[in-house]
């Protein structure tokens, strides 16, 4: 294969992904594109332009984007939370918490996370924020 298939191949893969919803997309990480530094425009539900929300691969978990940017260097997804969302896959019952930091980010009511070595389910009715075992979760019994 020469360079420009491999290129045109790569444009058709990334217009494909991009129809994709995010349970699918989580069914394929690998095939998004990882985070890079500085420089590049990544595009949030709340884009003008109506362009498809930017979801790229960052240390093995998928992110998508939440505001539309120009990345910096210091706005990984996993240090500009505010920017960026965790994908969890809903294949996993019970995904480690991470710590919102709003309602973008927030559980739902239902939300079931591992925690401290302990299951949780979300029993707060509405954008869930708290840490497992402080407010708004119930421990599981098994």
């Amino acid at each position: 294969m020469t360079r420009a298939e491999a290129i045109r191949f790569r444009n058709q893969i990334n217009t494909v992904i991009e129809t994709l919803d995010d349970e699918a997309a989580l069914e394929v990480p690998d095939l998004f594109l990882p985070w890079s530094g500085a420089g590049v425009q990544y595009y949030g539900p709340d884009d003008p332009s109506g362009n498809p929300q930017s979801r790229v691969h960052y240390n093995a978990t998928l992110y998508k984007c939440i505001t539309t940017h120009i990345s910096q260097e210091a706005w990984n997804p996993v240090d500009a939370a505010s920017i960026w969302a965790r994908m969890d896959n809903p294949q996993e019952e019970w995904p480690e918490w991470v710590q919102p930091l709003g309602p973008q980010d927030a559980y739902a009511f239902g939300a079931k996370v591992s925690h401290n070595n302990k299951h949780w389910i979300s029993n707060y009715d509405g954008a869930n924020v708290w840490e497992p075992g402080v407010y708004g979760w119930d421990e599981a019994v098994e």
